[in-house]
Formats: C-alpha cells, structure tokens, sequence
C-alpha cells in the first residue's frame, strides 16, 4: 500500500486568494489492516483484557524505560511553524529573507515536493501525521519513519559524534541515558532542508538535542533544542507529546510527487490591506471535532493562528475576510446579522469548519 502526496499551485487573478493546495492523500485503512487481530506483545492491559496507557512504564532488561512501540506526535505539533517562541530579530537577516523567498515562491522547491528526506523535521514532527516506530537494544535505538519508509540510528554505545562528518540529510546521532530520560544530540545535517514546512532554514551547522521521557505506558514528553547559531541567534526548544499507536504497526509509503513539481507556478502577489478594526472582529476561538481549539489573536495588524499549543502561524490578507495560512486557504463567515460564526480552512483535500467558540 502507497501513501502519496501531491502539490499543485493554482493563481487566482485580481484580488483573488493565492493558494497552495497541499494535497495529503492519507489512506483510509487502519494502521492494522495489514496484520490483522494481532495485539502488541507487551502493551499492559487490564484484567479485561483492555488496554491500560497510563500503566507504569514497562523497562528493559537493563532497567532503563523501553521507549520500543508504534507512536504518533499528538495533534498540534511543531510541523508547520517552528519559529513561533522566536522574535523577529532572532532569525538572522539572510535566513528571514530566504524565508520570505520560499513564501512567495509557495516553496515550490521544498524537501517535500521534491521527495527529498525532511531532515531535522522528522525528529520535530515524527514525519508529519505519519506513525514513527521506536526499536530499543542496548547499545542503539532505531527510529522508522512510515513517512518515506525512512530511518535513524541513534548509537548508544558511547561513541562520540563525528567531528568532521560528511553532511547528511537525517544527520548522525548519539544518545545516552540521564536517569530516566534518553537525550540523542544530532548534527551534521545538510542545508538542504527546512525545519518546518513554512520553510525555515537552517545551515550545516545545526545541532539538535533530543530528551525522550516516557511517563507512562502510552505516552512520552519530547524535548526538542534546536541550536544553529549561523541562522538563528539564540537555541529554542519545543514540547512535543508522543502517543502510543497500540496493536499498530507501519505501512509503506511512496513519494511521487516530484513528477508534479513542474507545475508549481510560485510567487504569491501584494498582500491586501485590512485595518485592525476588521481585523479584530476575527479574534477568538474556533472549534472543529477531533481537534485541539484553535485561537485567533491579532499581534500588531497581523491575525495569528494557533492550534493547541503548536505556536503562532501568521495570516496573509487577500481581502477583508479570506486569508492564507503558509498556503492554506482561511475564510471567515458572517452570519445575517454581521457575527462571526465559523472559520473555515480550505486544505485542498476537504474543508475543515471550525464554530466560533468565544
């Protein structure tokens, strides 16, 4: 079975809405289609037979927590925005103006649409909404990523990084355990690659440090530092949740999309011009089923988007009240009397309509 993603770029004319149309064909078979009824050995589970995630957390022989299963970044990770604790001023000029290059290009030469490994982003985002599978021996840690079909080593038999290491695109890794918690650091990453998939860049000399913490049987706390001093002033970390994908397992997936690839038009045009009057009537929250509240803000005379705790994303106006989001199309509706009922986000595989809330 094939997962497969495909990015077009369609210009609308005038005062139109550019948009990037992502499209993320996510197969509807469950993660145990493939084997079916065979349950995960070692997943605790109640006298009935159920499963029970908040279980103590199993270890290995050597007594060290077993970070080994099928997990999933918790909805609401770090994916699409990485920078949002960072001010503007502590992404250095040149790395703020290749950003704003591959926006208004719609990133069309992007790790993703070219079918590139992701880099850096895979440790950030476990490989998108994708399962990652965790293998733990003694002296190295496995990490397979459905996204891809790609993989890491995380060598825990003390040797050192690389000092001069040929530059990869998933880097080179080494881990070692402080009580509970694993802490992998990783570097010699290529530059070919981005953080997110806003775009933001990073160089050679990126360095980024891994705290796994598994507080129960279903699920681990994920510190993040992201360290490149070349591209960013200061490090920055982020708190990512990981959830335990019980009795599942990986399917294969396939990137083809680089075919399409010639199709990707880029340059987006002038942003439209909204005051902050209009712009606050947008403000609040927005809820859409099986997903964390959405918050709009207003910071200056810009909207900001945040689902969860996944950081700020920026909106660029193409009229008083439809919007893009890194590509995605927002819209805000008004009911008959004027308010604001339901944002809606157009992703290219279906709408998604989020209540107004507050």
């Amino acid at each position: 079975m094939n997962r497969r993603a495909e990015f077009e770029q369609p210009g609308l004319g005038g005062g139109q809405m550019h948009k990037l149309a992502m499209i993320l064909c996510v197969m509807s078979v469950s993660l145990t289609a493939q084997w079916p009824n065979h349950p995960t050995p070692g997943i605790p589970r109640t006298a009935a037979g159920k499963l029970d995630l908040t279980a103590p957390v199993p270890r290995s022989a050597d007594g060290k927590p077993d970070l080994s299963g099928v997990w999933l970044v918790k909805q609401g990770s770090y994916l699409i925005w990485v920078t949002s604790d960072l001010k503007p001023d502590e992404i250095r000029p040149w790395a703020a103006a290749l950003y704003k290059q591959r926006a208004d290009d719609f990133r069309k030469d992007s790790d993703g649409i070219t079918c590139l490994p992701p880099g850096p982003k895979a440790g950030i985002s476990g490989g998108g909404p994708y399962p990652m599978k965790i293998v733990q021996t003694p002296n190295l840690v496995v990490v397979l990523y459905e996204y891809e079909t790609l993989f890491r080593q995380i060598f825990t038999d003390g040797r050192v990084l690389p000092e001069d290491p040929n530059p990869t695109w998933m880097g080179y890794s080494v881990g070692h355990w402080e009580g509970d918690t694993l802490v992998v650091t990783t570097a010699g990453f290529n530059d070919r690659t981005t953080l997110d998939l806003a775009g933001h860049p990073h160089t050679e000399a990126l360095r980024v440090t891994e705290r796994f913490h598994r507080r129960d049987a279903g699920h681990i706390d994920l510190q993040v530092t992201l360290d490149d001093p070349k591209a960013y002033t200061r490090p920055w970390t982020l708190p990512i949740e990981l959830d335990l994908v019980p009795d599942g397992d990986l399917i294969e997936y396939v990137c083809e999309n680089e075919r399409d690839s010639a199709h990707m038009v880029g340059k987006s045009g002038e942003e439209f011009q909204v005051s902050a009057k209009v712009l606050a009537q947008y403000v609040g929250s927005y809820q859409t089923p099986a997903r964390p509240v959405t918050t709009v803000s207003l910071e200056g005379n810009r909207l900001m988007v945040e689902e969860g705790q996944a950081g700020k994303i920026p909106l660029t106006a193409h009229s008083e009240n439809t919007f893009t989001m890194e590509g995605t199309g927002v819209e805000f509706v008004k009911d008959a009397k004027g308010a604001i009922t339901t944002m809606i986000q157009h992703w290219a595989e279906n709408d998604r309509s989020y209540a107004r809330t507050k």
